[in-house]
């Protein structure tokens, strides 16, 4: 499959996101995926810093410089995964979902996993675990959801 793939993520507060956005990167790449990730500055200077090299992250948005392109049309994915922790995480998949007419993809993952996902009514394929330090059950949806396999 190719195409372009867009990731979005929140603050970098709970410890799996990291871990599945590096995978999710390198699944989306090997796969044959133009990535962008998009997120705040935070989170993008840990994945800097995680990825010297850049084999899994190539691409990096600011997150609101990435919703004005997804408005605008100068960006349009084929596929967008949303990792979703806390209420922003919320407002940002509800946003994407908006301007954004592909696949959509949310994880929604923390403590509050079942508060946020009753929170989301947007259409999506939405992939949910109370996961905050143990990527390993998430992973395994992910896959599933993604068709990645084992």
């Amino acid at each position: 499959m190719t195409g372009e793939a867009l990731i979005i993520l929140g603050c970098p507060e709970v410890p799996v996101q990291q871990a599945l956005a590096l995978y999710s990167a390198d699944k989306l790449n090997t796969a044959g995926f133009d990535l962008t990730i998009a997120g705040n500055g935070a989170v993008l200077n840990l994945l800097r810093v995680s990825d010297p090299k850049k084999m899994y992250i190539r691409q990096m948005v600011e997150l609101e410089r990435c919703i004005e392109e997804l408005s605008s049309e100068t960006r349009n994915p084929d596929l967008c995964i949303v990792f979703v922790h806390n209420d922003a995480g919320v407002a940002y998949a509800s946003s994407i979902r908006y301007l954004f007419k592909g696949r959509l993809v949310v994880l929604v993952f923390g403590k509050d996993a079942e508060e946020r996902a009753a929170e989301l009514t947007i259409p999506c394929e939405m992939i949910v675990d109370v996961a905050v330090h143990n990527p390993g059950k998430l992973k395994r949806k992910l896959d599933e959801v993604m068709g990645w396999g084992a």
